[in-house]
């Protein structure tokens, strides 16, 4: 993701950069987490958005939740949903994909 970012003219030091590889991380963790191990990942910029799908082989979409003692966890998905400018999932024969779009400007 790095490369694709300072092809795009994304300093690896901004706030943005970190925005784009923190979501990057929790959707690929949760997708190898909860969802079986990623199956495709595409990464596509166009007029100053980043459009990030990753998908999975699970279909069961993503619930918030709030984290316990026993279930630690439950930050990440509303942490992806506050950072992208659009979040979609959508289910398909073979699990499911989640699409996100950031704004690189």
């Amino acid at each position: 993701m790095s490369e694709v970012l300072l092809l795009a003219g994304v300093s690896l030091d901004s706030v943005t950069a970190a925005d784009v590889l923190l979501v990057t991380s929790e959707l690929v963790s949760n997708a190898i987490r909860h969802g079986g191990g990623v199956t495709a990942f595409r990464a596509d910029i166009a007029d100053g958005l980043l459009r990030l799908s990753i998908d999975d082989a699970s279909p069961l979409l993503p619930a918030q939740r709030t984290g316990t003692v026993e279930r630690p966890g439950g930050y990440g998905w509303p942490l992806v949903h506050r950072l992208a400018e659009r979040v979609e999932c959508r289910t398909h024969p073979e699990g499911k994909t989640i699409s996100t779009v950031l704004r690189l400007a």
